[in-house]
């Protein structure tokens, strides 16, 4: 059995090295040969965009050896080229004076790497257009370029927006280099988590291809269900597959639904132990900090809508709090929608997977209740409430939730004044439990607060705050219970009233259907 490439980035060390390789040469030879010369990826982080990237090299620099049995091997001349490889990835960006640092850093190794000079090497716009030319010139072939988390030194100071600014200033004037030497280059691909607007950071560089949403190449990164079922099968027995899909499965480009291939090589090498492997990575908060500025309604993440123009407009000075949560990975397209009369685009979003779900969810829960510890207790009270159908149990848990927030919290929380404040703190604990919620769910004759899908039971859940209406009442006139009934559960209609005044439950009531 192969070995794992855990945080093995490199093409020909997995190769050499005889490590399991997902071979995507397919996507590699489809961009040679489809005519375009300049491309833009963007994937979420631990995806395998830099062993895409290093699969790109070795195939331009003809080491045709290396992809022996893999699908490009005999389909490609293998011509080789001059390749300047550009990675930000491993720099820390928090002083601006770094990033000039880190661009002759790598102006310097791709000098020694190619065998070339540039006459001043302090000069990081010029050494990179005689790096260039000279490349061109000595090897007589046009030259390939790869950039490697181009956005890094801009996200690295995301919360700072002055130095964010300067850190995109001066990679637009790095990156300029390529639109003015474009006669002495072959290929471009350009990499990184954000899809910052061409305009501002790729001024001139019309032929600059966007492939993050095209199709044909959803699965150039990612591990696909077939891949686990053929590559990793004999690493993968004896695993609860229908429970790795719910857990780690879910990301889409409009091909087929991908995982993370991070996830699945700690998921293997854990021995099947399913954990938050690629959310332990980076935990998001400045999303955070964002929905916090913005009192956002945290149910409305879960099938908010997007349009195109909001994904590709993202910028330092305009950031969509949508556009981030979906190009960091803790959402994911659901649906795309074209209006032909209008030639626009939109997407509805989602969380790709039960990882992200319960851990965004749990992060939810500390932004909206400060509970980061006492919040366990109270995930395990709710789950064995439930199973059993104690409601009376859940809703005293509920009540003790409410009772131990910070009055702090209430004061510095605009949303907390509404119904939204209430509901978001009962979804947030019920998702970051694993379990099916649908927020604000769409009826024939209106719109449900949350209903709560569980193994043998459907829970319609209907909010007031100070109000002396029956909430079960209003689900009953309306029968939102309805579009349930063929599912052949057990369906309980629960209302919930809420006081501002005491910060928690003033009554309850619950009836089955």
């Amino acid at each position: 059995m192969k070995k794992l490439p855990i945080g093995i980035q490199t093409f020909r060390k997995i190769i050499e090295g005889g490590h399991v390789y997902v071979d995507k040469t397919r996507f590699a030879l489809k961009l040679i040969e489809s005519g375009g010369d300049f491309y833009f990826l963007s994937r979420p982080r631990r995806f395998g965009k830099s062993l895409f990237l290093s699969t790109l090299k070795e195939i331009f620099e003809g080491n045709r050896e290396l992809f022996k049995g893999l699908y490009i091997y005999q389909r490609y001349d293998f011509r080789p080229h001059p390749v300047i490889r550009i990675s930000f990835g491993s720099g820390d960006y928090s002083e601006i004076g770094s990033v000039y640092k880190e661009i002759l850093r790598i102006l310097e190794r791709n000098i020694r790497d190619l065998n070339i000079d540039c006459k001043d090497r302090e000069d990081y716009k010029g050494c990179f257009e005689e790096l260039i030319y000279n490349a061109y010139k000595k090897y007589h072939q046009k030259v390939v370029i790869l950039v490697d988390e181009y956005d890094k030194p801009i996200l690295d100071n995301i919360l700072n927006r002055d130095r964010a600014k300067q850190a995109r200033d001066i990679l637009k004037n790095f990156y300029s280099v390529i639109k003015d030497m474009d006669e002495y280059i072959r290929f471009v691909f350009i990499t990184g988590v954000s899809k910052f607007s061409k305009l501002n950071l790729f001024s001139g560089l019309n032929n600059l291809r966007d492939i993050t949403v095209v199709k044909e190449y959803a699965e150039i990164c990612g591990y696909t269900q077939r891949d686990l079922e053929t590559v990793f099968r004999e690493h993968l027995k004896g695993a609860n597959m229908g429970l790795v899909r719910r857990w780690y499965n879910g990301y889409n480009y409009f091909g087929e639904k991908l995982y993370n291939p991070f996830d699945i090589l700690l998921f293997i090498a854990n021995g099947f132990e399913f954990r938050n492997y690629w959310w332990s990575t980076g935990s998001p908060t400045f999303l955070i900090d964002r929905l916090r500025e913005e009192n956002y309604y945290i149910p409305s993440l879960e099938g908010a809508r997007i349009s195109e123009e909001e994904l590709d407009s993202f910028d330092v000075e305009g950031i969509s709090l949508l556009t981030l949560f979906w190009q960091t990975g803790y959402l994911t397209f659901k649906e795309k929608e074209v209006d032909e009369i209008l030639g626009s685009i939109s997407y509805t979003l989602t969380v790709p997977n039960m990882e992200v779900q319960r851990a965004l969810n749990s992060l939810f829960v500390d932004y909206l209740t400060r509970q980061e510890y006492e919040k366990h207790n109270f995930f395990k009270d709710i789950s064995s409430s439930l199973i059993k159908g104690e409601f009376e149990s859940f809703i005293d848990i509920l009540r003790s939730i409410f009772a131990s927030i910070p009055y702090q919290n209430y004061a510095n929380n605009i949303i907390s004044r509404y119904e939204g404040y209430y509901s978001s703190v009962v979804y947030t604990y019920l998702c970051a439990l694993g379990y099916e919620v649908v927020p604000e769910d769409n009826t024939n004759r209106g719109r449900i607060d949350l209903t709560l899908m569980l193994p043998d039971k459907i829970v319609i859940i209907e909010f007031k705050v100070d109000s002396s209406e029956d909430p079960i009442e209003q689900i009953k006139t309306k029968r939102y219970f309805e579009k349930y009934l063929k599912d052949q559960k057990s369906i309980y209609l629960l209302g919930i009233n809420f006081n501002s005044q005491k910060k928690n439950i003033s009554n309850w009531k619950v009836e089955k259907i």
